[in-house]
């Protein structure tokens, strides 16, 4: 049980891992992974409870079961499980401000959370537009070798890579 202290895992093991999870869900539940649209049922939970009528004639939440179903209970895992691990890791609360980020955009805290809020807000606007999220679409689409998975990859790196180039630069320092 020592690995399960590790700081950090392989990444071929944890790979390994997802794939079989990503076989576990179809064989169990008949379901791809994914996380999106669970997160829009959470939303639409809230509303309901909320404004109610705004849910009833949502043509979205109408497309969405908002029932606690294989990727709500997936995402509330991953909460419980990133908490487990910190806590056996001994990485509980980590930097607030990880050096590349100090070293191009200052030492605020605030600002740092505020771009992580936005890039979140933006991922999961981009994830329901296209359909499907980085498991949805790159981890189950690719499985399944559809051409949506292998585009979703080949677009999520080249983008990645363009991205950090854009609020880094290239930069001395070993990443």
């Amino acid at each position: 049980m020592r690995w399960l202290r590790q700081r950090a895992w392989s990444p071929y093991v944890a790979g390994a891992l997802i794939g079989v999870l990503s076989w576990f869900s179809f064989a169990t539940a008949d379901e791809p992974l994914g996380v999106s649209t669970a997160i829009v049922q959470t939303v639409a939970f809230a509303e309901r409870m909320i404004v109610p009528a705004h849910v009833q004639q949502n043509q979205y939440f109408a497309k969405i079961p908002q029932v606690v179903n294989w990727g709500w209970v997936l995402v509330v895992g991953l909460m419980l499980g990133a908490f487990v691990s910190s806590r056996l890791s001994g990485e509980e609360g980590g930097e607030k401000v990880p050096l590349v980020w100090r070293e191009r955009f200052g030492n605020g805290v605030k600002k740092r959370y505020f771009g992580a809020l936005l890039g979140g807000l933006l991922t999961i606007f981009g994830a329901k537009m296209a359909g499907g999220c980085t498991s949805g679409h790159g981890i189950s689409g690719s499985l399944q070798l559809a051409v949506s998975g292998w585009t979703f990859f080949l677009s999520l790196f080249v983008s990645g890579v363009v991205t950090a180039l854009v609020l880094y630069g290239k930069g001395d320092r070993d990443v």
